[in-house]
């Protein structure tokens, strides 16, 4: 079975529609695909639909942003209720906070003579929430940027002219909305995070003492030279290994089901799921 468990549509910062997601992602072999959209359940339904059409598995699924000691994390929810009040309530207020961040993000680039950055990333999200990605899209288009590495090298990550911080959900709060609505926490792409030995541990420690199930082994956000060490860690702190390309689409560093496996002796997160066909 080929398993991806992260990947975005158009619902937040992806390319492709929830349909043609589907879509490709059989045409990439994926049996069992999570859709895990930042902060938003929009696209599950048409993605659902699709993933019948297409004889993929769908794990419904969202991605939701933390902010842990200063340091913003990712943590992805899979087999999640999308109906749950609560987890929808909590995303909410995280969609809010995504709104006024991107009115601020408008005005520090208007601040730089870059006009329209706003409109122009609103048109771009084709959906409820507005991200840093699409400003780096606009960027590109209006040729203030080579690409979307450099939008945010020039622009939009922590030290630049653009960057805007911000409170996100606790840890313990994203955990608690997806264990309430049925599903189970992963902390997505660790690798990405500039974090110490002991404050990675600490991380880890606090997570699965919080209830976090699982961490993101194998990841198209970084090289796969780390996934023994990730593994090593998933065991020490009794964690479930999970995978996934953090799909963005066509153009986007890492491809649909092209990850490697999770290594041998690293239980995977889907171990005890019923069936590949159903979700978790």
């Amino acid at each position: 079975m080929r398993y991806d468990l992260h990947s975005h549509s158009t619902a937040s910062d992806g390319t492709l529609a929830p349909g043609e997601l589907l879509r490709h992602a059989a045409a990439q072999g994926v049996d069992v695909l999570a859709l895990t959209d930042h902060d938003v359940t929009a696209g599950l339904a048409d993605a659902q639909h699709m993933a019948a059409e297409m004889g993929v598995a769908l794990i419904a699924g969202v991605e939701i942003s933390v902010t842990w000691h200063h340091q913003l994390l990712h943590i992805v929810g899979l087999g999640i209720d999308p109906a749950h009040e609560g987890l929808q309530r909590g995303l909410s207020g995280q969609r809010a906070f995504r709104l006024w961040r991107a009115e601020e993000i408008g005005r520090r680039l208007e601040k730089k003579g870059i006009a329209g950055a706003l409109d122009g990333a609103r048109a771009l999200a084709d959906g409820p929430s507005i991200g840093r990605t699409h400003f780096a899209r606009y960027l590109v288009a209006q040729g203030e940027a080579k690409h979307l590495q450099d939008a945010f090298d020039r622009w939009l990550k922590r030290g630049k002219a653009a960057y805007v911080a911000g409170q996100w959900a606790s840890l313990g709060d994203a955990i608690h909305w997806i264990r309430a609505a049925g599903g189970q926490a992963v902390i997505a792409h660790p690798m990405r995070y500039k974090l110490s030995a002991t404050s990675f541990r600490s991380l880890l420690a606090e997570f699965k003492e919080a209830g976090g199930e699982a961490l993101e082994v194998v990841s198209g956000s970084f090289p796969h030279g780390a996934t023994p060490s990730l593994a090593s860690y998933a065991r020490r702190f009794g964690l479930l290994g999970s995978l996934g390309s953090d799909y963005h689409g066509p153009g986007h560093a890492s491809e649909l089901g092209r990850t490697p496996p999770l290594p041998e002796g690293c239980e995977p997160v889907w171990r005890d799921w019923l069936t590949p066909n159903c979700d978790p």
